[in-house]
């Protein structure tokens, strides 16, 4: 894979991530705390979005699903770090590092 479509890749895949964990953490807001309806419809409307991004990817859909497994799980320590304010130990590091190498081995790696 090419450089510059491995680095859209892994935008998409940034994207894709923050708009499923921001857009279902709206939903989780109306429901759970009580904000105003508009967090769930702007939370659904994101969550959409979501459904669309991993589109664009280059490789098939349960390549894709698959490799984004991973990135979910760095995204939402890192939501949970910066939203939540819930520091990650090092047993969050590891395991988020052991995702990614899943990524880039199911993503990036050469096949013949």
């Amino acid at each position: 894979m090419e450089k510059i479509t491995m680095v859209k890749s892994l935008l998409f895949f940034i994207l894709a991530g923050f708009c499923e964990i921001g857009g279902g953490y709206l939903v989780w807001l109306w429901l759970r705390e009580g904000k105003n309806i508009w967090y769930g419809l702007f939370g659904a409307i994101v969550l959409v979005m979501y459904g669309i991004i991993p589109t664009f990817q280059p490789a098939s859909f349960g390549r894709v699903y698959a490799a984004y497994g991973g990135v979910f799980i760095v995204l939402s320590i890192f939501w949970g770090w910066k939203v939540d304010k819930i520091s990650p130990d090092t047993f969050d590091l590891i395991g988020a590092l052991i995702a990614l190498i899943g990524v880039c081995i199911i993503m990036y790696w050469p096949r013949g």
